[in-house]
């Protein structure tokens, strides 16, 4: 994309209300997790059980969880914990579903056959189900919440590159690559991929937050990320118990939740917008 393009790209994403709107959003979630790595209010790992289940104050400005934990800071490590687990699971799917979409769309016949097969039979194992079975071998953790959510992932990356590959396939330049004698493998780089990578773009943002959803779901469950990390899911989990008494233990992690994937599922709404000439509308 040269500098005019580039330009281009972000007066029009400026007025495109979903895409800012699902930007900042975004971009308050990542700078969370990030200065999560760097500090927080209070180590997530204190315990202070006499201040227990404090209300917010000048020390604790989100109170107390019923270990005496901050809560702002478990929030800020939580966010971080997130990222990483969707950012890997998405990376895993994409780095795999990809490559076996673009070989289907390329080589038909049996090998697409194979490689839809292979999705189909991938789809029968939910996130969930997968956490469950890696669990039971390996026990729970921050891996199997990975694998789990890059496994499910697979076949969607897989499928969606296969249809917009297919699409690509019919067009005329693609015979003339050919003509020029150019290989299925560089076709697939130089023409097929660049073509598709805004579908797939838009594809890995609404997945990122799907991921993160899964994520807070599977530590919900106690399959995900174990204490003493905190995870978004986790304290859900803890606060379940104690909303009568501390309700903000349990609404303070869902809005956590609800904003991040509304923000990434607008950012991607946007992107789709933006990028598709034939979807593209101010709003």
């Amino acid at each position: 994309m040269n500098e005019s393009r580039l330009s281009e790209f972000w007066q029009n994403s400026l007025r495109h209300r979903s895409f800012v709107i699902g930007l900042i959003l975004s971009f308050m979630m990542l700078f969370t997790g990030l200065l999560s790595l760097f500090w927080t209010p209070f180590p997530v790992e204190l315990l202070d059980i006499p201040h227990k289940l404090e209300s917010a104050s000048a020390k604790h400005w989100l109170g107390t969880d019923h270990f005496g934990r901050d809560v702002v800071s478990m929030l800020m490590v939580g966010a971080w914990n997130s990222m990483l687990v969707s950012v890997f699971a998405i990376g895993f799917g994409a780095g795999i579903g990809v490559p076996l979409g673009a070989l289907a769309a390329a080589k038909r016949g049996w090998v697409e056959e194979t490689v839809m097969r292979f999705n189909d039979f991938a789809f029968a194992f939910p996130a969930l189900l997968t956490a469950v079975m890696l669990s039971a071998v390996y026990g729970p953790g921050t891996l199997n919440s990975v694998l789990a959510i890059g496994i499910f992932n697979i076949p969607v990356f897989a499928r969606i590159t296969r249809g917009s590959a297919l699409s690509v396939y019919k067009r005329e330049f693609i015979l003339a690559a050919r003509t020029a004698g150019k290989g299925e493998v560089r076709i697939a780089f130089e023409h097929i991929l660049a073509n598709i990578a805004s579908v797939l773009i838009v594809q890995i943002t609404i997945q990122f937050a799907l991921g993160i959803l899964a994520e807070a779901g599977l530590s919900y469950l106690g399959l995900g990320t174990q204490p003493p990390m905190p995870s978004w899911g986790k304290m859900l989990s803890e606060a379940q118990t104690m909303m009568f008494f501390a309700p903000q233990l349990a609404i303070l992690p869902g809005l956590a939740i609800v904003f991040t994937v509304l923000g990434l599922n607008l950012l991607g709404d946007g992107l789709r917008d933006i990028l598709d000439p034939r979807l593209s509308r101010v709003r």
